[in-house]
């Protein structure tokens, strides 16, 4: 899908994201009928943990070696590490079939996301269609004049932070590169901050 470094995880824990993302991902979710959850991009494991004691019947693969062997250590069947060379999902999934797809905070790192979303499509159309939901940081023209005004882009975008963000993502951006996919969106929800100085969003869409 991608070029890739890996990310050096310590623990399996929830990261601080998660405390504003998993509410309004969880509200998405509860549309949805209870089939198989898809954490790509995973990490460390953390919400698939999270989705797991809530009663969903979730996985998670990962290109991260380091992180995927943390999720294993908190549940070794429902994670597996991710080829970014192949089409495919690992071995281990190969015969699940998943209705919906979750990607937190991931598509911000990717130098090619259309490949990223095309694979997810691939996933969901093997199973007769389905739901993705992405998660990512928010981008607007009250943010980004905001930040500029205080000085604070810098520090925002952070071009010395290796591994860091290298997609900056609206909301219409985003809409249009899943609607070029094939995807319709039905859902939007600004989380963390206040309304348009949102931390992050997430978008769900129908394939």
């Amino acid at each position: 899908m991608s070029d890739y470094k890996d990310y050096g995880y310590n623990d399996a824990v929830a990261t601080h994201a998660h405390q504003y993302i998993l509410e309004p991902i969880l509200e998405l979710l509860i549309k949805e009928p209870n089939d198989k959850i898809l954490d790509l991009g995973c990490g460390n494991g953390a919400l698939v943990n999270l989705l797991v004691n809530k009663g969903y019947d979730a996985y998670g693969t990962d290109a991260s070696e380091t992180g995927i062997n943390l999720a294993k250590q908190v549940s070794s069947s429902r994670f597996a590490l991710q080829d970014l060379s192949s089409d495919s999902l690992p071995n281990e999934f190969s015969t699940l079939n998943f209705k919906t797809i979750i990607s937190t905070e991931v598509i911000e790192h990717l130098y090619d996301p259309r490949s990223f979303i095309s694979f997810s499509k691939n996933i969901l159309q093997k199973n007769g269609g389905g739901t993705l939901i992405l998660t990512t940081p928010y981008h607007g023209y009250l943010k980004n004049l905001l930040l500029a005004v205080a000085g604070k882009w810098d520090s925002h975008a952070n071009p010395l932070w290796d591994g860091g963000h290298i997609k900056f993502w609206s909301k219409n951006t985003l809409t249009e590169i899943l609607n070029e996919q094939g995807f319709t969106v039905t859902d939007f929800i600004g989380a963390g901050r206040v309304p348009y100085l949102w931390k992050s969003m997430i978008i769900k869409a129908k394939i």
